[in-house]
């Protein structure tokens, strides 16, 4: 049998090329995720790794949708070839389980891949702190204005109970509790 697993790391990529270019190799059955590839536990990826049977062929289009992490990827290259199966990459040909140096070059793959997301980590962190120099404020619009948290924290002085001063500017009692004076 010859399987397919995809994944994109959140709900707003497509999947759709990968799981294109699977079946047009050939595969009958397509597993396929939306999930960060650092999560080593994927649903669907191990569901794929519990049905392989000798002889089966899992194919992915490249190592970094397999693993992001050497060791990750060797771990799934063991069970892969535990259970008699074989892993082909599509857009990297030499990573074949029929290959004796297979071990080695996903390892190092399984390096790259995650040399690559500490680069991306990194950029993201740098990226935001300079946002932020600049002056950009991140996370969601406060629900009231300075001047309402004002006059809401002056209600909660007067002794006003946190429910009707909730109610009183349209917002959950929980809003008015995480207003600091």
């Amino acid at each position: 049998m010859k399987y397919g697993y995809a994944r994109v790391s959140t709900e707003a990529q497509d999947l759709a090329a990968q799981v294109e270019r699977l079946k047009a190799a050939g595969c009958q059955k397509i597993f396929f995720e939306k999930r960060s590839g650092k999560d080593t536990n994927r649903p669907q990826l191990q569901r794929l790794l519990r049905v392989l049977k000798p002889d089966d062929i899992v194919h992915a289009v490249v190592s970094d949708r397999m693993a992001r992490d050497p060791f990750d990827m060797l771990h799934i290259l063991r069970t892969v070839t535990a259970a008699g199966a074989g892993l082909r990459l599509l857009d990297e040909p030499f990573i074949d389980t029929a290959s004796e140096m297979s071990d080695l070059i996903l390892f190092l793959v399984g390096w790259a891949a995650k040399w690559q997301r500490r680069r991306i980590l990194e950029n993201t962190s740098n990226g935001r702190a300079r946002a932020k120099a600049r002056g950009v404020k991140f996370g969601r619009k406060p629900k009231l204005t300075k001047q309402q948290q004002g006059e809401a924290l002056a209600r909660l002085a007067a002794g006003e109970a946190r429910g009707e001063v909730a109610q009183r500017f349209n917002v959950s009692s929980s809003t008015i509790s995480r207003l600091h004076p």
